[in-house]
């Protein structure tokens, strides 16, 4: 391999993925020559990536592809008005948004005494919303699959922060995912960290609970799905839950691809 010309190293490399890539380069100077090159990173950037660059100044004065491509794997770009976020996948390359909580259908949600707006210094988005008390929660989320990476596993996660919890400790929420017109997929969560028994179904097992991303907040797996790339259909994530009394903060639902996908 190290006899082959520097050209034919990076085509190589470019046949593999950002994950690899970065490894090779420690096998020799020609390998990491040949890893930093805009030829293997221009493969692994999206193909619309000129129309995301175009949303953030900044990015269009990187420095090469590959700074380009780290640069869009660590900083979210903000789209949609300050709607929605976009990012790649580090590992992978491949493309993940967060809905945040402005893009969302929310019942009730011009009613102050059930739901205020409000910012976050450290939110990703202008505003999140903050829940005080209702009677049943329900919002839901929509990406088209167009949008999405293809021969793709993607999850989808409600990002969400606990403010004085009181009976979102006891009540399970219902989480569900559907491409439009088509079967609802369900499941039951907690979002107590800790955990909970599913007693009101008549069951007794311990439902998933929430975990803590490396920004701090609250993360529960709505559920997954498959995108093939052909087809153009929205994917829906809707959330259910019956009474609720409790600060509950909603930063958005984000969509990535499953890990060793």
């Amino acid at each position: 391999m190290e006899s082959l010309p520097e050209e034919c190293i990076a085509s190589i490399l470019s046949r593999t993925t950002p994950e690899d890539a970065s490894r090779l380069s420690l096998v020799s100077k020609t390998f990491c020559s040949a890893a930093d090159s805009d030829a293997v990173w221009d493969r692994f950037l999206p193909s619309d990536f000129h129309s995301i660059i175009s949303l953030s100044p900044s990015l269009a004065n990187a420095s090469s592809k590959k700074a380009l491509y780290l640069a869009l794997s660590i900083h979210p770009v903000i789209i949609d008005d300050g709607k929605k976020s976009f990012q790649l996948d580090m590992e992978s390359g491949k493309k993940r948004y967060m809905l945040g909580a402005r893009s969302l259908s929310i019942a009730l949600v011009d009613d102050e005494h059930h739901w205020r707006w409000t910012t976050l210094p450290e939110s990703r988005f202008p505003e999140v919303a903050m829940l005080g008390i209702v009677r049943r929660l329900v919002f839901r989320g929509m990406i088209n699959k167009i949008c999405l990476s293809p021969n793709t596993q993607y999850g989808s996660y409600l990002v969400f922060r606990n403010i004085d919890a009181f009976n979102v400790h006891k009540v399970p929420v219902l989480l569900a995912i559907n491409t439009v017109g088509g079967d609802f997929i369900t499941k039951l969560v907690s979002l107590n960290p800790d955990s909970l028994q599913d007693e009101a179904h008549g069951r007794f097992e311990r439902l998933q609970g929430p975990s803590v991303r490396s920004d701090d907040r609250l993360e529960v797996e709505m559920g997954e799905f498959f995108n093939a790339g052909l087809e153009d259909e929205e994917v829906q994530m809707s959330v259910l839950m019956v009474y609720v009394s409790t600060y509950l903060i909603i930063e958005g639902i984000e969509i990535r691809p499953k890990e060793n996908n």
